[in-house]
């Protein structure tokens, strides 16, 4: 699969996504809220969405080749601006 294929797969699934779960910010923030329960700490929804590239990269690190990862590593990218864009549209 070429890189624009795989860009073009990483944004079909974000917006498969959106329509089960709702726009990428909102989701992350209700993680956020969740995993900072579960760690004790806050958790920002761009820190989730980086967690998440950071556990791609994690399974990469095992099987490099491994292209469901390298997908799910630029679609959480392409969250985490939707995420960033929506935190300064909100002026937080």
């Amino acid at each position: 699969m070429s890189g624009e294929a795989m860009l073009i797969e990483a944004a079909r699934i974000i917006a498969k996504r959106r329509v089960a779960y709702g726009h990428p910010a909102s989701s992350m923030a209700a993680i956020a809220a969740r995993w900072s329960v579960t760690l004790g700490t806050p958790v920002t929804p761009a820190t989730v969405a980086l967690c998440l590239i950071d556990l791609k990269l994690a399974r990469l690190a095992h099987d490099p080749a491994h292209a469901d990862s390298i997908t799910d590593i630029a679609g959480y990218a392409a969250v985490l601006r939707e995420v960033v864009t929506q935190h300064q549209q909100e002026g937080i």
